[in-house]
């Protein structure tokens, strides 16, 4: 069983674009899961709009709005998903029809899936936002060259060597490029280090902070590309205000090699 949890806060055009793309996917999850931070009826009103001809279970799960609060909602979602594998996508991000189908190939016990994306500009963007198609996310995948290409045995080769342990922690202390808008991992392993960490408020390191402790609890990262793709939707970047206390508390768990997080899945 699979749960695609899909992020949004007040950005209904771009997850009706997201919901359309991921009714056309190949192989369709157990259930998705809308994770809301916060917004207003409208979404609310597109998403039951939804469930009334969508191929899978869709469900909405919400909390009012107390400002950027990405890992307490996460965590909500994931504490209500029914499905053993766990799949979060952004709600700006346009899946490949074999996106969950990708995901599901590599899932393992014990690894965290980083998938990487495609960004789109602005101009086309604001193209597939004003399409009324409801295939209008297909125009995303025209662009992207050979960063897009779906490839089995490029992906086999980028997971085959592409694997970090706690071990990288003794000489570095960031790991690059890791997204929450794509990436997966197995329930239990999520449970075992008690979800995403909810003392982070504002945009920032929640995502390297959750892979740290993954990794110090005996868990590795993989990369997966060529495969998992999606299509990044542009929009101004968040604001950065909150980053550097958010970077201290990502720096301590590292200084003590935690494996839990106290204000996660489950609150001490």
């Amino acid at each position: 069983l699979c749960s695609l949890i899909v992020t949004t806060y007040n950005a209904k055009e771009a997850l009706k674009i997201v919901l359309d793309s991921i009714k056309h996917l190949v192989y369709l999850p157990t259930e998705v899961l809308i994770a809301d931070d916060g917004s207003t009826e409208d979404t609310k009103a597109l998403i039951e709009s939804y469930q009334t001809h969508f191929p899978c279970p869709l469900r909405h799960i919400w909390h009012a709005d107390k400002g950027f609060r990405l890992s307490a909602i996460r965590n909500r979602a994931i504490n209500a998903a029914r499905g053993e594998y766990i799949i979060i996508l952004d709600g700006d991000m346009i899946v490949n029809p074999h996106f969950v189908k990708d995901h599901l190939r590599y899932a393992k016990r014990g690894v965290f899936l980083q998938g990487s994306r495609v960004i789109l500009d602005e101009k086309t963007t604001q193209e597939i936002l004003t399409n009324k198609a409801e295939n209008a996310f297909e125009n995303a995948f025209r662009y992207g060259g050979f960063k897009a290409k779906r490839s089995a045995l490029l992906s086999q080769m980028v997971f085959a060597t592409s694997r970090i342990r706690a071990c990288f922690f003794d000489t570095k202390d960031f790991i690059k490029g890791i997204r929450g808008c794509n990436m997966s991992f197995y329930k239990s392993d999520c449970v075992a280090i008690n979800g995403f960490n909810e003392a982070f408020e504002g945009w920032g390191r929640e995502d390297s902070e959750f892979v740290a402790r993954f990794l110090f609890n005996g868990g590795e990262l993989r990369r997966l590309k060529f495969a998992g793709i999606v299509y990044h939707l542009y929009h101004p970047e968040s604001t950065r205000t909150m980053l550097e206390s958010n970077h201290n508390i990502y720096l301590k768990t590292i200084a003590a090699k935690s494996r839990f997080c106290t204000l996660g899945l489950k609150k001490d």
